[in-house]
């Protein structure tokens, strides 16, 4: 390395070091408020940061342990087989938030009913709802996966221990985001003032950020999705490939971890896409765990996101588990898909 390199690397540090912004002091600064509720915000999403670093940390070890990777030989509620890592993950978010004092339920898509933590529900009002590992197949070849995660605030009393009051549209949610487990993991949330980049410095143990007020581009060249299941789809999915396939300009990306794919979209635009099949029109993905927390983060950023014919954000699920149908991304691309639906009907 040259001196002048030397200089400028030099430089760049001494520059980060005077401005460190970790999540905690970012989230107490977009509220501007050091009350009790910017203070609660402030320590949930400092939760859900040391839940992503534990499991961060498992995975850079994952291949050097035994019993990390492969099944577990059970199958959840969602009638998935269940991987040893959504095991820890799922077991890592209930640990970390036992200690909270602040959440008196977590929802997981791993869990048939929600988790109540009866030393924190007096005093608790706020639920996390999650999908400890988004991209499951992805976990024993080494590829990126993720978190989805999304914080509401408990309605009434659920002295019946249904939570009803889960059953509520999207833009009830508090906060919501996502940590991506890849060459560095980032942490990246909203609160409703925007969408903001966080990367995780080992050496620190923090979360810094490193980019804010995030917005995705009102159109963008990548389309994701699983063309496996294209005779699966209706027809006007399949008339939408067909027409990006013979158009110049847009390419496939898709790695089979929707947290991997949406960042990607939301850095560089394009259009997710999930669509329901004619065998089951409801699609894979669930509202409360993964497709709402991502709405809310998209909408953020100015995106779009909808089943196809109603803003995810909008959907009122009728049960905890509800799957739906996902189309996310660039304002620009999502309306091009959206134009062949209504062609189609």
């Amino acid at each position: 390395m040259t001196q002048v390199a030397e200089t400028l690397d030099l430089s760049s540090d001494k520059a980060l070091d005077r401005d460190c912004t970790t999540l905690s002091r970012h989230v107490l600064q977009q509220l501007q408020s050091f009350g009790p509720e910017a203070q609660d915000l402030s320590a949930l999403m400092n939760r859900i940061a040391l839940a992503g670093k534990l499991i961060a940390r498992r995975f850079t070890r994952a291949g050097l342990m035994e019993d990390v990777l492969g099944f577990t030989g059970e199958v959840n509620v969602q009638g998935e087989s269940v991987k040893k890592m959504d095991v820890y993950a799922n077991e890592v978010f209930i640990s970390v938030f036992k200690q909270s004092g602040l959440v008196c339920r977590l929802a997981s898509e791993e869990m048939e009913k929600p988790y109540y933590i009866p030393e924190n529900c007096p005093i608790g009002r706020y639920t996390l709802l999650y999908d400890p590992i988004d991209g499951s197949s992805n976990t024993d070849i080494n590829l990126s996966l993720g978190s989805i995660f999304s914080i509401r605030q408990q309605e009434g009393t659920d002295l019946d221990g249904e939570a009803k009051d889960l059953l509520n549209h999207g833009r009830k949610q508090l906060a919501a985001g996502y940590i991506l487990y890849g060459p560095s993991t980032m942490l990246v949330y909203s609160i409703g003032k925007g969408v903001h980049f966080f990367t995780l410095d080992p050496s620190l143990g923090e979360f810094i950020l490193t980019e804010e007020n995030v917005k995705i581009p009102e159109h963008g060249a990548v389309y994701s999705v699983n063309e496996g299941n294209f005779w699966q789809w209706e027809e006007s999915f399949r008339e939408y490939i067909r027409y990006v396939h013979k158009t110049e300009g847009y390419t496939a990306r898709y790695s089979g971890a929707m947290v991997s794919d949406i960042h990607r979209i939301l850095v560089q635009g394009g259009v997710f896409l999930y669509p329901g099949t004619l065998q089951k029109p409801e699609g894979k993905l669930r509202l409360l765990y993964e497709t709402a927390p991502l709405a809310y983060l998209i909408e953020q950023a100015g995106g779009l996101a909808t089943t196809g014919t109603e803003d995810i954000l909008d959907v009122v699920p009728k049960q905890l588990h509800q799957r739906t149908p996902l189309i996310i991304g660039s304002q620009q691309d999502v309306a091009k898909v959206e134009s062949f639906i209504q062609k189609g009907q």
